[in-house]
């Protein structure tokens, strides 16, 4: 037999549809349904085959298709309008970044991120933190951001998911051909351009890709090149995959690599964002480059970094954040401890809380240490991790661990079907131009019933067609037989009341609830006048066994006779699946174990599209809920076991589906609409739409964090870097000079403590013994707030002012009153906090001396 050799023939794009090349070299499409449309038009069938993936289409395409498209008046005036909107939408002027907030960060902020989720067609990602990712990098756009963002590029991606004829699920290896997505390898002139990272004893190479994002550029990192030996050129083959020395190296290359490629391409961020703790090593790779080329000490070159520094924490739990034990950490960065000029246990020490010395290197304690601002992802969230890492910040009080919050969002406009859109520009007006504005979402109320059910039942019988298709191709798949695969048309009926859970499949997101009671179940699924159905989707990691026997009880369950037909569970779940989701069911149903869930963003794209949470108060639905717009599920237990919480939030569930979902779904009192439902589904759009969104998460982050960074590392960065050299040696004189500072005495003025009344003051005096510290640079507080049982509940700090000179031992007088607005019982007690104008944080230097 001969053998064959293969070779490629694409077609040649005629002059007239060059702006579709353009276009599809830039994710501007993912969100402008007008540019996806045109794309579509070129061929329905092979948009599909590709994964709705111009660059391949256009590879594709048949050369007598493209003529006839460039002779085409009508596809051809289409184009033109696309592509004028294109080109105004990166030319505007009246921007966020060039006239608002943002124009105050001259140099970029740098965004790193070890996934990014912009669109099925560039499977870079496992889930919502890719997702998060960007939807933020979009909005940065929208905004006209100073803006880059730095990630890997994994030749394997995340896996497939597909579900075997037992409900196992099998992960299927992806291969990509780079060459077939919308991204350009980076080059200089002819040539590569490659960054090299020693990782132990050699140097590991990275090409860069670029990826635009309507107006700024993502740049992703792949050792898959020939400089690199067969075991390099695996770091960046496969996204989580792999073991602890796998993951060691991927974040030297995201974190280390990262920095260097910002170097090489003349990128001199003034921000530096770490998304999650992954990428925390570029924190020490900026102050080896402090040290190595401006000369500075490693404790000034740590103030100038830090101040730049923006870490974002995902995680609520300890075990879900990365560490590394001492031994492989010395192997990795023992000679970079030298480049420092500090001791490898120095060092380690970063990724400690400094109390338990036999601790793993912990990542996202790195990225705190090296971080001025750090933020969880929602109010709850941001409670928790103060709590979660307070050793990081021993001896001060859990609610001033400096970790603020930023409520996650999501890019609307990716998440919106364009029908939606469509009937908010016409009965609201210009919706992108107001989307965070809540006075002018009021206007749903001017949509018509008839309008905003027809358009809502369209998606959801375009989403049932959806699942029907995806199942049958699964049945043939597995080879069912004709019979079982023309049943298929018998799963789900849009007039029945469609709930949907998609989301990954770990077991704190408890993904099989809702069957605690399969009798009960059966008799709400199965009730001939108000029934009700439900669509499952989502991946395991590979490795988890428990979530993976999770998926396969909810199959063997949609299998069962009584389930079959009104539970369905779809495999492969990805954002195509998610916005087809999103967009057509009635419910949304969410409900991880509290407080387990740092924000979830899934329930916020629903609204927009005229869907209903069902949720826990946990994440984002603790702040979202306000009783009008969905339903709580469960009491927000907080100490019960895992066992009491379960059965609490079944039987929660079941009696808010039987006693007011479902009988408000059914309720037509005209015969023809659910008055009361669309109510709740105005409701839903005016009070969540305008607030969980990525435009004002991303607006948040600009002022409450970018800009701050920026202008701090701007400070430290003068004048030879002068100001942290001098903020260092400051802060290592108070180390030494600290342990002399005490309280030796505290009293009450007021004649009698027990009987201070209303509107009255607690006068306090306190003698402070300050040794060699001088007293501009300390602050006396009282520390007070109701007492509870031994703590202080609702604690405020008020200022003591030093009422005496030191009597020349080092000892000072400091006094001051605190008022009383409200009887009770009340507690405080006395503090010294160092202070210099130069610190960032309350706590920087985890110095505070109790009375």
């Amino acid at each position: 037999m001969p053998t064959f050799q293969t070779y490629n023939v694409t077609p040649t794009l005629p002059a007239a549809l060059e702006p579709l090349r353009e276009m599809s070299f830039n994710l501007w499409w993912t969100w402008e349904p007008s540019a996806r449309r045109l794309f579509r038009l070129l061929d329905p069938e092979l948009w599909n085959r590709t994964n709705h993936n111009p660059v391949r289409m256009l590879q594709l395409s048949r050369q007598s298709r493209l003529e006839e498209l460039s002779q085409d008046k009508t596809f051809l005036r289409e184009l033109k309008q696309v592509f004028d909107a294109f080109e105004r939408y990166l030319g505007r002027k009246d921007t966020y970044g060039k006239t608002g907030a943002a124009s105050a960060i001259k140099n970029p902020v740098a965004y790193f991120s070890a996934e990014f989720g912009f669109h099925e067609s560039i499977p870079n990602y496992s889930g919502g933190l890719g997702i998060l990712a960007s939807d933020h990098c979009k909005s940065a756009s929208d905004l006209d951001l100073n803006f880059v963002a730095i990630g890997l590029l994994y030749r394997h991606g995340y896996f497939r998911q597909q579900i075997d004829k037992e409900g196992f699920q099998q992960a299927i290896n992806l291969n990509q051909n780079f060459h077939h997505l919308p991204i350009r390898e980076v080059r200089r002139g002819d040539t590569t351009l490659l960054i090299s990272v020693p990782i132990l004893d050699r140097q590991v190479f990275a090409k860069l890709w670029e990826l635009r994002v309507g107006r700024i550029s993502v740049y992703l990192l792949d050792t898959d090149t020939p400089e690199n030996s067969a075991e390099d050129r695996l770091i960046t083959a496969e996204l989580y995959g792999g073991d602890l020395e796998m993951r060691m190296r991927q974040e030297i290359i995201l974190g280390i690599g990262g920095v260097k490629a910002l170097g090489i391409l003349g990128i001199k961020p003034d921000v530096f964002h770490m998304n999650e703790g992954h990428s925390a090593f570029l924190a020490l790779e900026r102050i080896r480059l402090n040290v190595v080329e401006k000369k500075l000490d490693f404790y000034s070159a740590l103030q100038v970094v830090v101040a730049a520094n923006v870490f974002t924490t995902h995680t609520p739990v300890p075990a879900g954040n990365d560490s590394f034990p001492r031994e492989m950490m010395r192997r990795y960065f023992g000679a970079f401890a030298k480049e420092l000029n500090i001791p490898f246990d120095e060092l380690f020490s970063f990724g400690q809380t400094r109390v338990d010395p036999t601790d793993p290197f912990s990542m996202t304690i790195l990225a705190l240490r090296l971080s001025r601002h750090a933020n969880g992802v929602s109010k709850l969230h941001g409670e928790v991790s103060r709590s979660l890492w307070k050793d990081v910040w021993a001896g001060v009080p859990v609610h001033e661990v400096p970790i603020t919050s930023i409520t996650n969002g999501v890019h609307t406009k990716t998440w919106l079907a364009p029908e939606f859109s469509a009937l908010y520009d016409k009965h609201l007006g210009a919706w992108e131009e107001h989307l965070t504005e809540p006075d002018f979402w009021r206007g749903v109320i001017d949509i018509p019933d008839a309008q905003l059910w027809e358009t809502h039942q369209k998606l959801k019988l375009r989403l049932i067609e959806f699942v029907r298709d995806r199942v049958r191709r699964r049945l043939e798949r597995v080879g069912e037989s004709p019979e079982v695969i023309r049943r298929v048309n018998r799963i789900l009926d849009p007039e029945i009341l469609t709930i949907g859970f998609a989301r990954r499949f770990a077991t704190y997101k408890r993904g099989t609830l809702l069957f605690s009671d399969k009798e009960r179940l059966k008799r709400l699924l199965n009730d001939t006048t108000r029934p009700v159905q439900f669509i499952f989707a989502g991946k395991a990691h590979p490795r988890d066994e428990a979530g993976k026997a999770l998926i396969q009880e909810v199959y063997k369950l949609s299998r069962e006779t009584g389930f079959e037909n009104r539970i369905v569970l779809l495999e492969d779940y990805d954002s195509y699946i998610a916005r087809r989701l999103v967009q057509g069911v009635d419910l949304w149903l969410n409900h991880p174990l509290r407080p387990l869930e740092a924000s979830g963003t899934s329930g916020m794209k629903l609204a927009p599209n005229g869907g209903i949470n069902l949720s826990v108060l946990d994440g984002w639905w603790r702040e979202g809920y306000n009783g009008n717009n969905g339903w709580a599920i469960g009491a927000e237990i907080d100490n019960g076991t895992v066992e009491f919480q379960n059965q609490v939030d079944a039987n929660s569930l079941y009696q808010l589906l039987e006693n007011q979902i479902i009988p408000l779904y059914y309720a037509k009192p005209d015969g023809k609409l659910p008055l009361a439902w669309l109510q709740l589904m105005r409701e839903s759009i005016r009070s969540v739409t305008p607030v969980f969104n990525t435009q004002r998460m991303v607006k948040e982050y600009t002022e409450r964090l970018y800009v701050p960074a920026a202008k701090s590392h701007e400070d430290f960065s003068r004048d030879s870097c002068g100001g942290a050299t001098q903020l260092s040696h400051w802060k290592a004189q108070m180390r030494k000079d600290w342990p002399q500072v005490r309280i030796s005495d505290v009293q009450v003025g007021n004649k009698d403590r027990q009987a201070v009344l209303v509107g009255e003051s607690l006068q306090i005096s306190a003698r402070v013994h300050l040794g060699a510290v001088d007293p501009k640079h300390v602050r006396v507080e009282a520390y007070h707030g109701e007492a509870d049982n031994g703590e202080i509940r609702n604690p405020t700090a008020t200022v003591l002012n030093q009422s005496s000179q030191s009597d020349g031992d080092g000892n000072y007088l400091y006094q001051g009153s605190v008022p009383s607005t409200e009887s009770g019982t009340y507690g405080f007690s006395v503090r010294v906090i160092p202070t210099h104008p130069h610190l960032m944080q309350t706590h920087e230097l985890r110095l505070i001396t109790w009375s």
